[in-house]
């Protein structure tokens, strides 16, 4: 009997729960940035271990929403521990017990979820500081289980990885076995220049930036892709575009590249940057990103 089923990863921005999806399926899901709050849609990764498919669910960071935008993440962020069958929360070893981390485990513990704690970054503290860390999380909930591992490393991943297959339910896969993701290609397309929008500018501007796939067509042995960048401010319209052109001509090529590999083929990436104040209280743009509307 083949066994399947969804292990969702929630935890405070920054704790590493894509660089762990990428780490778990060994392939490029999620997009990954040193800042906060990258992710904002729920992203599938699929792997295949033994008779086992497991659907890891990243999540975007729990965190107090302010926009339109933010609740419509962290409301992702919910319904995916929700609908899981078993939920890990991502510690920040190094970021320690945050009030964040406070917040999210008493929501997640009032909902009487089963939970196994993830501590993550173990290699950027001291190995000494861990066991106290552990035994102060455990007095705010009922862990199943403890890992200690490194996303970026690779440490500790075998280990959790069995633990994720022996808890998944006798079911037949529920995808394809060669599929990676459920994210369309479009979507990735628009994900992978917000990565660049993210690597390649600072401040404020990357968080009001959105992306969206106008148009995506294969034609024979390469793609054309054409997407808007919504800014928020006349300003990071002209932070975006650079001196002359030259931000943007180097956001879209590093874009390409990664898409290139990602999809194999060559690709053509057409960028435009349109300022458009409020975008992140729209409903259409919300949808665009892949998120469901909060509608308030």
């Amino acid at each position: 009997m083949t066994r399947c089923g969804f292990i969702a990863l929630i935890g405070a921005p920054n704790a590493g729960k894509s660089t762990l999806l990428n780490r778990l399926t060994g392939a490029k899901i999620s997009i990954v940035t040193p800042k906060a709050q990258t992710t904002r849609a729920r992203v599938l990764g699929l792997l295949v271990r033994g008779e086992a498919q497991i659907i890891f669910v990243d999540t975007p960071g729990i965190f107090a929403p302010k926009r339109r935008l933010d609740r419509a993440m962290v409301a992702a962020a919910w319904d995916g521990a929700s609908e899981a069958d078993y939920v890990l929360l991502l510690v920040d070893a190094k970021a320690g017990l945050t009030n964040a981390v406070r917040e999210i485990i008493a929501q997640v513990a009032t909902a009487g979820r089963k939970l196994g704690l993830v501590l993550n970054k173990i290699d950027l503290i001291d190995r000494q500081k861990l066991l106290p860390l552990t035994q102060e999380l455990a007095t705010l909930a009922d862990f199943e289980q403890v890992f200690m591992i490194s996303a970026n490393k690779g440490d500790g991943i075998e280990v959790l990885l069995d633990f994720c297959t022996a808890k998944l339910p006798e079911s037949p896969y529920l995808y394809p076995e060669d599929d990676l993701t459920d994210l369309p290609d479009r979507l990735l397309a628009a994900e992978i220049v917000r990565e660049q929008i993210f690597l390649q500018t600072r401040d404020e501007v990357p968080y009001g930036a959105t992306v969206e796939t106008e148009s995506f067509k294969e034609q024979g042995k390469k793609i054309r892709i054409d997407a808007v960048i919504y800014v928020s401010r006349a300003g990071h319209k002209g932070i975006l575009i650079g001196a002359k052109g030259a931000r943007i001509r180097e956001i879209g090529a590093r874009a390409r590249a990664e898409l290139s590999k990602l999809l194999e083929k060559k690709v053509d990436l057409f960028l435009r940057v349109v300022e458009r104040a409020g975008w992140d209280e729209e409903a259409a743009r919300i949808r665009a990103t892949g998120l469901t509307d909060p509608k308030v």
